[in-house]
């Protein structure tokens, strides 16, 4: 019998008065979503009643899946507890690389990954009779997938299936529709009033960028845990974005009167426990997001929000992803300050104005907006929906990250052409990685044995402390020799790689209704730093497996070019050439460098396994990567391999030349002496986009062509050229640049090409309008004293800049193709005098002033009181008495 402490456990946790409703939901629609605050017992007390392990209901087995590894474990730990029993009995977990469930086990806790390797493996989840979908308002990319996944499942294969969606806040209308309108089923919890403490720093910290967070602000959140620590009793829960901020904050904390505990998906499970146990000592303990509903931490009565999160961002552009440090949602905060009201009164200390709260994002980003796609789009492949259109998601992958993650499963052979996965895409899927480092095990295998390809890739699948340097190979000794929480997991990821390589067996297909297979290790858990690269260039071949070429790499002996063979292998875009002092260029096309110091400076070659870039930095950093020979780096990158002419406008003129590159990277180079006229074309033209129509010759006619056309363009539309845009000109080169640039084979050509009589070409012969040029748009106009005085046609509106005394008699303004020109009337000196479009006007009014102010400075000229009636001259009055 169960002990009656257990029981009270039980009748105390306030999802009880949510359970009948949830069953009757889930008899009646066979979905159902579950809101329910922190604490309620969502996680532990509804599985053992839908299991018939609680309440006396029929028995079934049910699936719960979470999204963290540390969230599984403490779960089935509660809910044995709860039972009286111990975990493997009717209560079990598997997580990646760790198993304890038997035969009796009816309730398994499961993290997404596992749950997703599974249903790949066994689609109809034999023997299962409800999944329940943990904390889906976190909306990590695996448990979309699943949900996803089982929601195709429950329509084709198991429409008895049950799910529940169950979570501490979410969008509920969301997931209802998602579930066909399912109901949803809320429950109530039991807080405490939490009070608010605004504690931002008293002077300005600088935003966090990639990773990187202000030490300054860290210093801040370590001085309010202080002050909470002085104010407020009761244990302080401090919500930092990562584990390095938790251990420079940690290190801040020396001398207080509590114990520091740091809680993250990485810490030792007796690190772990002892956070998820009271105490009767007081503590402080750092976590990252974990904490915030996943796990319950007794004896919290203040909360230190540092108000930061962390979410994966992909540069598709440049082929770098990683995690970045963003502030966290609103709905993150409620949680977060929930979990100090959960026994008692509590008090939250925000590290930010309150001003700012409301500018706050009000949910997280889910993964699959933000995140790299590229496993997510091998499962889908290998679910049989290549684009994952046919899935029922809350939000379609974006359209892009799609792309760049099929030119990733092409580039590694994890997809043919049509996306369906190959033979070797369904045995990567099986091996719990991400297909770079799938493609890097298998293929690495074969020349390093599995012991060895599995210790590396171990090393890429999650990022190595600051420690371990950036140096592969070094942090590859490292491990080996460590005796620290790393060195442990990599041990046990080494070992499950090993096991997966066999277990993945050879490739096959998987089909619907197979016999079920034991679950393989997960893939989800907290993210490692997310990486991927889009080639820029198209992909030549899709590779079925490496082939290095007879002869041309010897199998890797060292430590150094296993690491280096390994990582080009996982991240073939990322191989990178020395450019001098610590910088590279890898064959993405992105530059990289290496911190000041580091041992790969030197280095002509480099894999680089880990990089991010600042925000308005050209270059990325390079956080870790190994050296590299350019046999290795052709080998694993030969789709990237290839060769032919290059001709191309640089540094100003044509360079023409025979390369082998790999990607970005030129390889091999020699001058070409008869390159192909067409992409010799090709590049001037690209020189005239580049560099402008200057680069043509252009006479002052040639220039006042241009602008004559431009003006009728303007005034009478489209019977006329428009010859303003240098681009546009470009474009329609074929129209009035040949035959000369055909002929070109050099700047120093286009120079001779006369841009006035290319021009002419372009005038509307077929209409016939191109004759009536001169009268629409004349060159020169002849004024009164019989001077033809030339037209500026580069304004808006055309001028005529001419002497005054050259206009006396002449009543109206001249027009051209009907717009009166703009008349700049000059002093005898050929100074400005005056502007009008309205000669008339002028003369009856302006005149006078410009004659009042000239007449005495130019005495020798004439300055009639009529000019309307006046001889036009272009001469002086002396002239005028001698003729």
């Amino acid at each position: 019998m169960t002990p009656a402490l257990r029981r009270s456990a039980l009748d105390a946790l306030p999802v009880r008065e949510a359970v009948p409703a949830l069953v009757s939901a889930l008899d009646g629609h066979g979905a159902a979503v579950l809101c329910a605050p922190p604490g309620t017992g969502k996680t532990t007390l509804v599985p053992l009643v839908l299991a018939g392990l609680v309440g006396g209901g029929p028995r079934g087995r049910v699936v719960v899946a979470e999204p963290r590894r540390i969230a599984a474990r403490a779960a089935a730990r509660r809910m044995a507890w709860l039972l009286g029993g111990a975990v493997g009995d009717s209560v079990g977990f598997t997580v990646r690389g760790e198993r304890l469930a038997g035969p009796s086990t009816v309730v398994e806790v499961v993290t997404t990954g596992v749950l997703l390797q599974r249903l790949q493996r066994d689609q109809e989840l034999a023997g299962v009779d409800v999944v329940v979908l943990d904390e889906c308002h976190e909306r990590h990319l695996d448990a979309d997938t699943v949900a996803a996944f089982l929601l195709d499942v429950r329509e084709t294969l198991r429409p008895e299936l049950r799910l529940v969606a169950a979570s501490a806040t979410t969008d509920a209308a969301g997931w209802s529709r998602l579930l066909g309108d399912a109901p949803v089923v809320e429950a109530a919890g039991v807080s405490y009033p939490v009070e608010t403490v605004w504690a931002p720093p008293a002077r300005p910290v600088r935003p966090p960028h990639g990773m990187r967070v202000d030490p300054a602000q860290l210093a801040h959140v370590a001085s309010v845990v202080r002050r909470a620590l002085e104010e407020r009793s009761g244990d302080v829960l401090c919500f930092l974005p990562g584990v390095g901020e938790i251990a420079r904050v940690a290190g801040q904390l020396g001398g207080v009167d509590a114990e520091v505990l740091q809680v993250h998906g990485r810490a030792p499970a007796a690190v772990q426990d002892a956070a998820l146990t009271a105490s009767a000592h007081r503590r402080v303990i750092l976590a990252t997001a974990v904490a915030e509903s996943s796990l319950t931490v007794p004896g919290v009565r203040v909360v230190v929000d540092s108000g930061l999160a962390r979410e994966p961002r992909v540069d598709h552009a440049r082929g770098l992803g990683a995690l970045a440090t963003v502030r966290a949602s609103r709905a993150a905060g409620r949680q977060r300050a929930g979990r100090a009201g959960r026994e008692a009164p509590g008090v939250v200390y925000r590290c930010w104005e309150r001003a700012e709260d409301g500018r706050l994002p009000v949910f997280p980003s889910p993964e699959i907006r933000i995140a790299d796609l590229a496993q997510f789009a091998l499962q889908a492949a290998c679910w049989g929906d290549p684009d994952a259109s046919g899935l029922a998601l809350l939000d379609a992958p974006p359209a892009g990250a799609m792309a760049a993650a099929r030119e990733v499963l092409s580039a590694v052979g994890a997809v043919d052409a049509a996306g369906r996965p190959t033979p070797r895409g369904l045995r990567m899927a099986r091996l719990g990685l991400h297909p770079r480092l799938g493609r890097a095990l298998l293929d690495g295998s074969a020349l390093l044995g599995a012991r060895r390809a599995a210790e590396v890739v171990a090393l890429l699948s999650e990022e190595a402390p600051l420690g371990y340097g950036d140096d592969l190979a070094a942090a590859w000794r490292s491990a080996r020799r460590g005796g620290d929480a790393y060195a442990s997991r990599w041990r046990a990821e080494t070992g499950r790689l090993e096991r997966a390589l066999g277990s993945a067996g050879p490739a096959g297909t998987a089909a619907r209704g197979s016999s079920p297979t034991p679950p393989l290790p997960e893939t989800g858990g907290e993210p490692p730093t997310p990486s991927r690269d889009s080639a820029p260039h198209p992909t030549p071949r899709t590779p079925e497996g490496l082939d290095f070429g007879a002869g041309r790499l010897e199998t890797p002996g060292g430590d150094d070019h296993a690491a280096g063979l390994v990582a080009a292998l996982a991240f073939p875009e990322r191989v990178a050439k020395a450019r001098g002092a610590g910088a590279f260029l890898m064959a993405s096309g992105t530059g990289a460098e290496v911190a000041d110091g580091s041992s790969l400076r030197p280095a002509d070659w480099l894999a680089v396994a880990v990089a991010d870039r600042a925000p308005h930095s050209a270059s990325a950093r390079v956080r870790m990567a190994a050296v590299l020979d350019e046999d290795t780096a052709r080998a694993a990158a030969a789709h990237l391999l290839a060769s032919g002419e290059e001709v191309r406008w640089e540094d100003g003129d044509v360079v023409a030349r025979a390369v082998e590159r790999l990607g970005a990277i030129g390889l091999v180079e020699r001058p070409l002496r008869d390159p192909d006229p067409a992409l010799v074309r090709a590049a001037l033209l690209d020189g005239l986009g580049a560099e402008g129509l200057g680069l043509l010759r252009w006479s002052a006619d040639a220039l006042a062509l241009r602008a004559r056309l431009g003006f009728l363009h303007r005034t009478l539309g489209r019977a006329w050229p428009d010859v303003a845009d240098d681009a546009a000109l470009v474009e329609r080169a074929d129209d009035w640049l040949e035959p000369e640039l055909s002929r070109a084979r050099r700047r120093a050509d286009l120079g001779r090409i006369d841009a006035g009589q290319a021009l002419q070409r372009l005038l509307p012969w077929a209409t016939g309008e191109a004759a009536r040029l001169d009268e629409l748009a004349p060159e020169r106009i002849e004024v009164p004293s019989g001077s033809r005085i030339r037209v500026d046609y580069s304004a808006e509106q055309p001028v005529l800049a001419v002497k005054l005394q050259e206009l006396f008699g002449l009543a109206e303004t001249p027009r051209v193709a009907g717009v009166p020109v703009l008349v700049h009337l000059l002093s005898p000196a050929g100074r400005p005098a005056a502007v009008t479009a309205d000669l008339a006007s002028f003369w009856r009014g302006g005149y006078r002033a410009v004659r009042a102010e000239l007449r005495g400075r130019y005495p020798k000229h004439p300055w009639p009181e009529d000019p309307a009636t006046a001889e036009p001259t272009r001469h002086t009055n002396a002239r005028l008495r001698g003729r």
